[in-house]
């Protein structure tokens, strides 16, 4: 999810800056320094905005720098294990399909789609369960579960397992059909049951 943190740091303020507006020159050496970042207890640092207090800078021996503390806000996405996600899946391959939920991409395994053997289908560029004939393709919106995140210091390296097998999740279609099924189950079980008073 999304979420907005306020953080207190020092800004290095170049030579080269000291005739610019020193709100502007903050902003974006933040800008720089923390967007598309990551941080292992935030999450993925999606913004910088609202850069406030900017104290006087200080200048230290042998640096010809600046040095002003400031405080602003960041826009981050964190994710939690076990937390339910909707989103498209943005690409298929052989082992599986990635599912993009905010600013990254998770990968749901072969294994985790459907509780039904799946395989790739080459041809199609898409991916179907052998019983039920399910198929997951590029674009799809999936309902996906995050069964495991390994945070590291990129967006690329960071990996996201996530499944679509439990109940209530994967396509739309599918909970819609899945729920359909035992609504008739539920009425069989009632007329059955009448039946035999």
């Amino acid at each position: 999810m999304y979420y907005v943190y306020t953080i207190k740091d020092t800004v290095d303020v170049p030579p080269a800056y000291f005739d610019k507006d020193i709100d502007e020159v903050a902003e974006n050496i933040l800008k720089k320094k923390y967007e598309r970042t990551i941080d292992k207890d935030l999450g993925v640092i999606l913004a910088v905005f609202n850069v406030r207090d900017i104290k006087d800078g200080i200048i230290l021996p042998g640096d010809p720098s600046t040095h002003h503390d400031v405080t602003f806000d960041i826009l981050t996405f964190g994710m939690q294990v076990e937390e339910v996600f909707v989103g498209p899946v943005s690409e298929i391959m052989e082992f599986g399909c990635f599912v993009r939920i905010g600013p990254v991409d998770g990968l749901v395994h072969l294994s985790q789609i459907t509780n039904d053997f799946v395989s790739f289908d080459r041809k199609s560029g898409t991916l179907i369960s052998k019983a039920s004939q399910r198929v997951v393709k590029k674009g799809d919106t999936v309902y996906a579960k995050i069964s495991t995140v390994s945070m590291k210091n990129t967006v690329k390296d960071t990996k996201i397992a996530m499944t679509m097998r439990p109940e209530g999740l994967g396509k739309h279609e599918w909970i819609i059909e899945i729920a359909k099924g035992e609504r008739k189950l539920q009425k069989g079980g009632i007329q059955k049951g009448r039946a035999k008073r």
